[in-house]
């Protein structure tokens, strides 16, 4: 990336290509990383209801991030599927595309942000950490499990 890259943030579907092949090599990496019982990939498919929206970073028009809003009840929003291509990494991309989730959440007037990730994906944990958001027990219907952090951060209305 150059100083003139262009960077765009925005929602997009979930069915495009350039999403299936970015949720193919996120499940790739994790399916590396995670055994099968610890790990809750979802597949492009899965991700394209009402429930979810993703954002996607662009550099220069190439498919670069990406990272979703789950909507669960009683005000809970899910951050899933949160991923940037190895040759973009260190851009800060996760972060922009988190802001952007909070920001959605917050204005939809969710009161709290959730999250699982696996134990020893150490950029992860830096991002939500920094972010502000603090280690919890299980969240949701997600069991306990030594390969899993869970993550909470509170939001306020917009």
């Amino acid at each position: 990336m150059t100083a003139s890259s262009s960077i765009m943030i925005s929602v997009e579907t979930r069915l495009s290509d350039d999403m299936r092949a970015m949720i193919g090599e996120l499940n790739a990496t994790l399916g590396s990383l995670t055994p099968d019982e610890a790990n809750y990939s979802m597949s492009a498919e899965e991700m394209d209801g009402p429930e979810t929206t993703v954002f996607v970073a662009r550099v220069d028009g190439k498919a670069a991030a990406c990272g979703a809003l789950y909507r669960h009840a009683d005000g809970i929003g899910e951050l899933k599927r949160f991923y940037s291509r190895p040759q973009f990494r260190g851009l800060g991309l996760a972060r922009r595309i988190l802001e952007h989730v909070s920001e959605l959440a917050a204005r939809e007037g969710l009161t709290r942000l959730v999250l699982e990730t696996g134990h020893n994906y150490q950029a992860a944990r830096r991002l939500y950490e920094q972010a502000g958001f603090s280690e919890c027990g299980p969240v949701l219907d997600y069991p306990e499990s030594p390969y899993s952090v869970f993550y909470t951060r509170p939001l306020r209305a917009a």
